[in-house]
């Protein structure tokens, strides 16, 4: 069984992303959604930081950020084509809950790379709680989350989108997918 609940060890060993394509209503409510994003700022902070952010995009805002990335995939390529635009449409309008993550590096003695692992770790932190709360998530970057126009709409030059969190229902069971080989990832250190 995939992302099982039934023990925190049994959670972390079976978690799944769903697919935000086929991810439908409901979506976390908004007292589920304050928990979620509590349980995310929940991360290794070196410095105590909060090197990241997170942007909930509304339903009613999603027609908004559509025209946004669309607008900012013209300005780069002015011959795309109705395809490439109407997937662009889809990928705005996925799964009933979206939540834009930021890494947002502060100025501080703390190595900038630190601060990015971070904002991932926030974003991974999201996802288990996404799962724990009996939900599905999917962490999607793509063209708009390295357009600084898309970038703009949600935070400064300074930061980057590190994740789009799309959160719902699973619409279909959810596959497993092929896992890493651990004994190639794996080693002994010896002196």
């Amino acid at each position: 069984m995939l992302n099982d609940r039934s023990t925190p060890l049994s959670l972390l060993a079976t978690r799944r992303s769903g697919k935000p394509r086929d991810l439908i209503a409901p979506g976390p409510d908004s007292y589920q959604l304050a928990t979620i994003l509590e349980i995310a700022a929940r991360t290794p902070d070196h410095g105590k930081l909060a090197p990241w952010r997170f942007v909930v995009v509304g339903d009613e805002h999603r027609a908004a950020l559509s025209t946004l990335i669309a607008d900012a995939y013209l300005a780069e390529r002015p011959a795309a084509s109705r395809t490439e635009l109407e997937s662009l449409d889809q990928f705005a309008h996925q799964a009933p809950t979206l939540v834009v993550v930021l890494s947002s590096p502060k100025e501080s003695k703390i190595p900038l790379w630190e601060q990015e692992l971070s904002a991932g770790a926030a974003c991974m932190n999201l996802l288990h709680a996404v799962h724990a709360e009996g939900f599905a998530g999917g962490w999607l970057t793509g063209w708009p989350a390295y357009s600084d126009l898309v970038r703009d709409a949600f935070g400064t030059a300074a930061e980057r989108i590190a994740g789009f969190m799309f959160i719902g229902t699973p619409s279909r069971a959810l596959d497993e997918r092929p896992r890493p080989d651990m004994a190639r990832l794996v080693s002994h250190w010896e002196s």
